[in-house]
């Protein structure tokens, strides 16, 4: 008798086993493309382009380091707007060049003049496609973001991330391999 028990026990529990096993097989999840197809899938032109932006963008004293301790999260920006081609949004370097130029190596200027110099078009791009998004959470107040490291990266570093987004635009969403900053 104990030894039937035995055996229906094992042959019902090698049962579950398999039904697990094919349950996990069928659980996929779907890839994560908040970050395009990935800073490292990136062409080596687009990663050089990235790599002279890195330096040149981080003047503030406060933040010449901050390239390095978000990195993953400014490549993973990059990535994402190499990916979408920026959205199709037009360049502007002929009306904006200069004067972005002079703002982002100017440590004096604040995060909010880069702002004024995004179009509407470019706004509404920015608040879709930039990879942070609250999430809602009915018994919290504390505000919770989707890709939180995202989010601090970009609050961290707001006129950096604006520099960069509006060179890659006006740079025909990285044509060249380095940021063409105005003479």
């Amino acid at each position: 008798m104990k030894m039937r028990t035995l055996s229906v026990v094992a042959v019902v529990l090698s049962a579950l086993s398999v039904d697990a096993a094919q349950l996990r097989a069928r659980a996929t999840q779907e890839p994560d493309t908040a970050c395009g197809k990935g800073f490292e899938n990136l062409v080596q032109g687009s990663q050089d382009y990235y790599r002279t932006a890195a330096v040149e963008l981080f003047k503030h004293p406060l933040h010449t380091m901050d390239n390095a301790t978000f990195e993953q999260e400014f490549e993973c920006w990059f990535a994402s707007m190499c990916t979408t081609k920026c959205g199709g949004l037009p360049p502007l370097a002929e009306q904006r060049k200069k004067s972005l130029t002079d703002m982002c190596s100017n440590v004096a200027d604040d995060w909010l003049k880069i702002w004024n110099l995004f179009t509407q078009e470019e706004v509404k791009w920015f608040k879709a496609n930039y990879p942070s998004a609250p999430v809602e959470d009915a018994e919290s107040d504390n505000k919770i973001f989707y890709k939180q490291a995202m989010e601090t990266a970009k609050e961290v570093n707001k006129k950096e991330v604006l520099c960069l987004t509006l060179f890659t635009i006006d740079d025909e969403c990285v044509k060249w391999p380095y940021i063409r900053l105005s003479k």
